[in-house]
Parts: structure tokens; sequence; C-alpha cells
């Protein structure tokens, strides 16, 4: 990784992709430290660390601006929502079905345009849920003002964070290195990298001086929380890069006084062919019911229907796991179909004399490519569904809620970085290919 970023730094133009895309992280950062007016920041932090749950969980995705009550507080969350409803409702509805396969780049800017509006119309309900959230905990400014000009002031600030953020990563998307969405939400997960580091340290200091006040667990806890990050780390790479390959013949064929064909290749079938997607999106709908149920005035009251919906659903309990488990197998699956389609695969191979040894041009190849292509997705959905849920079982084992959460940040950011870096190399591989005429 070092020594492609090396190389492309080398570059004049990919460095300046790299020093565009670091700005823009420059300024989200920036961003996540400017606070909405009216809202009491000190005592709203210790509330939300209290509160635990569903609340680190949002903290942790959207850098440390959640537990500020930054402007940039929502973060990628609205767009990651408004993304998968959209993606979600183009199987369902055919109108939306042909923008996306029929009408070329024309009809994935109006795709794109239309997710623009959902995720606008999303941040704005979560704005206020938010904005309720800080009120009915006393968290307002001016001696508990909750005046129609202060709710005004706090959901615009949020809902125009979140678009401002949404741009940004379409910025660096267009302008900059990799996916931008994916790298803002990376930024957001490191910036609190400092945060549990502290917390992992002072876990330890605690449970030697039997201090209370800190979530404490013995020294050989932490090593064990460190051993198993640096081994989900080497895993996650190994899958990462790991594929299926399917050997591929091109049959002889004379055109003129020239043979073509009759040499050899092979179809490429990654065993994590979605990369961090169906996390990031499981993530989001799992934790959508607590997200919703947390921002109701009765669901800190304990006994109320409200707190035992949130219990349900709290990020280290039995059902949140299960649904959590559930949910990546199957986007695991609709992601894998959206990317490969044997179908396709098959007919091009017969437009261009080759075959599968072994299977027969058309169906036969069709069926090969489905078969195979189901054992790699579903490999790869379990795959990702035990790394994100053995730090969850990890964590109630040793007592430390928050693993659970760090776990499936490691899975983000080591898939966004890998992500990233062969964005880089297919870049640099272009610019270095001198082509047909030299």
């Amino acid at each position: 990784m070092i020594e492609t970023i090396r190389n492309a730094w080398k570059l004049p133009e990919l460095r300046r992709k790299i020093l565009f895309t670091v700005f823009i992280l420059l300024i989200f950062r920036v961003g996540s430290a400017v606070p909405v007016p009216f809202i009491n920041r000190e005592e709203l932090a210790a509330a939300l660390s209290q509160m635990g749950g569903i609340f680190n969980l949002m903290g942790t995705m959207n850098g440390t601006a959640f537990s500020i009550a930054a402007i940039f507080a929502l973060g990628v969350q609205p767009y990651i929502n408004s993304s998968i409803i959209i993606q979600l409702l183009t199987v369902a509805i055919p109108a939306l079905e042909r923008l996306q396969k029929e009408e070329g780049e024309a009809g994935r800017k109006k795709l794109n345009a239309i997710t623009r509006y959902v995720t606008v119309a999303i941040a704005l309900i979560q704005g206020y849920g938010y904005y309720l959230l800080i009120k009915t905990n006393g968290l307002l400014e001016l001696g508990g003002a909750n005046g129609v000009w202060v709710s005004i002031v706090i959901v615009a600030s949020l809902t125009a964070g979140s678009a401002f953020v949404m741009w940004l990563g379409e910025q660096i998307t267009e302008f900059g290195i990799g996916n931008g969405i994916s790298i803002i939400l990376f930024a957001g997960i490191v910036s609190r990298g400092p945060t549990m580091i502290r917390s992992l340290f002072a876990g330890v200091r605690a449970y030697n001086v039997e201090d209370s006040t800190v979530t404490a667990f013995p020294l050989w806890g932490a090593i064990l929380i460190v051993i198993g990050m640096l081994a989900l780390v080497v895993f996650i790479v190994y899958i990462q890069n790991a594929e299926r390959r399917i050997p591929v013949q091109y049959a002889k064929r004379v055109v003129g006084r020239k043979m073509y064909g009759g040499q050899s290749s092979h179809i490429p079938m990654k065993v994590s062919m979605s990369g961090v997607m169906p996390i990031i999106f499981a993530q989001a709908i799992a934790s959508l019911p607590a997200t919703i149920g947390a921002f109701v005035p009765s669901a800190q009251t304990e006994g109320s229907a409200w707190y035992s919906f949130l219990k349900i659903f709290d990020t280290s309990g039995v059902f949140y796991c299960v649904v959590y488990f559930l949910l990546i197998v199957g986007f695991s699956y609709f992601y894998a179909t959206m990317q490969f389609n044997p179908v396709e695969v098959s007919n091009n191979l017969k437009k261009n004399g080759g075959f599968v040894p072994g299977f027969r041009p058309g169906k036969p190849t069709t069926d090969f490519l489905s078969k195979v292509l189901n054992k790699i997705t579903m490999f790869g959905a379990i795959y990702l569904a035990i790394i994100a849920i053995a730090p969850i079982v990890t964590g109630n084992i040793i007592g430390v809620s928050s693993l659970a959460i760090g776990g499936t940040s490691v899975i983000i950011v080591v898939g966004v970085a890998l992500e990233t870096v062969k964005s880089m190399e297919a870049q640099m591989l272009m610019r270095h290919y001198k082509g047909f005429l030299e």
C-alpha cells in the first residue's frame, strides 16, 4: 500500500487527485468541529455516552461530529439510506430499472438526482429527530428554549450539513480518488481512533485501581482485543484479494490469411465481490428501528414500550445480531447479482467464440456460472457476517460493549483502504499503458 501511494505521488495528475481528496477531507473535518447553535455540547456528549447502544454506533459511523452536535453530525447516513431505498426500488419499479439499464448516462444522472432529493428528505427527518432528542433531554441552551426559530435553525443546519457532506463525497468521486462517500465514512471512523485507544487504556487502568466510573477490563482482555483486530485485518485483506478463476478457451478461426483465437484466458470472480457495501447497508437498516425509537421522549423511561423496543434492537443484543447477519447475507446476494450477470457473460463468450471447458455455450454455461456465483456469494456473505458478528460476541464475553462497534469499523476501514489502493493502481496502470499505436 505504501509503495502504491509513493508511485502514485510521482505522477502529476494522480498527485493532484490525492491532494484534492486530502483537501476535501480537511474541509469535512473542519465542518465536523463547527457546532450547531442553541445546543449544550458538553452535556450532550455526556448524555449520549450514558445512553450508549445505537448512539455509540451512530457516533462511530459519523465521527466525533455526532457527539458534539456539529453541522456534519448526520454525516453520510442520510445518503447511504437514500442509496439503499433507490437501489431496492430499481428492482421493484420498472421505470427506475429502465433509467438504470436502458437510458445510459442520462438515466444514471436522473437516478443520482432522485437519490439527492431523497437524501435531503431523510436528512430533514433525522435532523428533526436529533432536535427532539436534544429537546426532551433538556440540552438546549438559552434556558431550555424550544421556540419555532430554534428548531428551524437546528434542523436546517443539520440538513444543510448532510447535503454538503453528500456534495463533498461526489466531488471526491469525480475529481479525487476512489468512492467519495466511502472515503468520507472512512475519515469519520478513523477520527474516533484516538478516543478508542484512550478508552482501551482507561479500561485497563480502571481495572487495576477498581474504578467503577469507567468500564474496566483486565490487561489480557486488551491484548486479546488488539490481537483480534490485527488478525481481523489480515483475514480481511486475504479474502478481499481471493478470487475464483474460471478457465475460458477461445476457438480458432481464420479471417482472410490470419488466424485468430486459440488462446486460453479466465473469468475472475472475486469471493468478496460486493466489498464493504453489504456491511454499510446492513448496518444502516439494522440500526434504523432503534434510531427511530431513540428519538421518542418515552424511550428513556424504564418500563415503557419504547424502552423495551430499544432493548430488543440494542447493538450488543441477540436479536440485533440475527437481523444484522441476515441483512449482510441478503445485501451480499443483491450486490453480487447486480455486478455479475451470468446470462450476459455467457452471451459475450458465445459471441467471441469462447467457451468454458466441459460446458457447451449458451444455457449450460449460464447455469454453471450461476452455480459458481451462488457458491462464492454464499461464502463471501458468511465471511462478512461472521467477522461482523464475532466482535459483538467477544465484547459480550469480556464485557466491552464498544468492541462490537470497533469490529465493524475495522471491516469498513480496511475494505475502503483496499478499494482506494486498487483505484490508484488501476489509474496508474492506465497511464503506463502505451496503447497499440506504439
